[in-house]
């Protein structure tokens, strides 16, 4: 069968699947009483489902196997440490684990990585490039868990940046990644019918967020980046997962001008942020997603042109990082008071 139709054909079994793993998942996590609670800073009025992120998985993993049972033997590091962080997430959603114990978890999952040759390679040491690629996991990881604040945000933000791994996959003759990729952005599309559904039906919950920011890094450091090497490789890569690190960067940034605690949940995210303004969850992933699909799109053409282009595209990128912190900042944004 050609390339391009079982990528094809992986996208579609991947969001159908879901028709299936989320309405599972939804009589599980019920009948087990493994619901997120309204409680805090959480605005949603009702008990609702975790186990997303299993049923986001259980997809990928099926279309992978269906369509390319080779990419096991390739990425088996990559999918292994997906399913790992998966099982400590969803512990974590149940019994709420240390931070110490997951960051240890994510940072063992880079090793790994490192370890089968799947880690960033660019540097002049060995140890420099396991510094980074553990660097890169975990902030990879964490921010996407940071970015799931609201319903859509990071299912729709990790749906557009697997698109474009698998798109500069399919342009580096990668038909593997691609198609693992390609089956999580399926996975997900199918995932945010019932995400976005008003009220929301399930949550990704931390072993949906922490998995898909892992398959996400550890695909970056893999694909092929056309004409690009070196550091150019990373700041693409960087690009590629652009929102959830300005998300980050603003939270951070924002909570330190407060002095308020920076690992503590809170209504001051990008997310909440658009939300005042776009009224809907659906609108602002929606938004979320377009902009992440413009970064992934520069990204997907500079890497054809070369480390010029590369260069330009992320000065542009920058400045408008910059001056959208500058403006969110200088709004005087108040979070919501039962804030820290």
């Amino acid at each position: 069968m050609d390339e391009g139709a079982r990528v094809g054909i992986a996208l579609l079994v991947a969001a159908a699947l879901p028709l299936a793993s989320v309405p599972a998942a939804i009589t599980i996590a019920r009948r087990t009483g493994f619901l997120d609670s309204p409680v805090g800073y959480k605005a949603h009025r009702r008990p609702t489902p975790y186990l997303g992120g299993i049923a986001v998985l259980i997809p990928t993993l099926m279309a992978v196997s269906l369509l390319d049972s080779r990419a096991w033997a390739e990425y088996w590091p990559l999918l292994a440490g997906t399913c790992g962080l998966s099982l400590v997430g969803t512990l974590d959603d149940r019994v709420s684990l240390s931070p110490l114990l997951r960051v240890g978890v994510e940072f063992l999952a880079a090793y790994l990585l490192w370890a089968q040759g799947l880690g960033w390679s660019f540097l002049g040491s060995d140890a420099a490039n396991l510094l980074l690629t553990a660097f890169w996991v975990v902030g990879v990881v964490n921010a996407f868990n940071l970015m799931d604040n609201l319903d859509g945000a990071a299912g729709a933000i990790a749906g557009v940046s697997a698109a474009c791994i698998a798109g500069l996959s399919m342009i580096g003759g990668n038909s593997a990644l691609a198609i693992i990729s390609i089956a999580l952005c399926g996975a997900l599309i199918g995932f945010l019918r019932f995400n976005l559904a008003r009220p929301s039906r399930i949550f990704l919950g931390d072993g949906g967020s922490m998995a898909i920011g892992f398959l996400i890094a550890g695909a970056l450091m893999s694909v092929p980046m056309g004409r690009l090497g070196g550091w150019d490789t990373f700041v693409a890569a960087g690009l590629v997962i652009g929102l959830p690190a300005f998300d980050t960067t603003l939270v951070v940034i924002s909570r330190r001008r407060r002095q308020a605690p920076i690992f503590v949940g809170a209504t001051d995210h990008t997310t909440h942020r658009l939300l005042t303004a776009l009224k809907s969850p659906r609108a602002v992933a929606g938004t979320l997603a377009g902009a992440q699909a413009c970064l992934g799109a520069s990204v997907i053409g500079a890497a054809q042109l070369g480390d010029s282009a590369m260069i330009a595209v992320a000065c542009v990128a920058l400045l408008i990082a910059t001056a959208s912190l500058v403006r969110a900042e200088g709004l005087g944004w108040t979070p919501l008071s039962n804030d820290p």
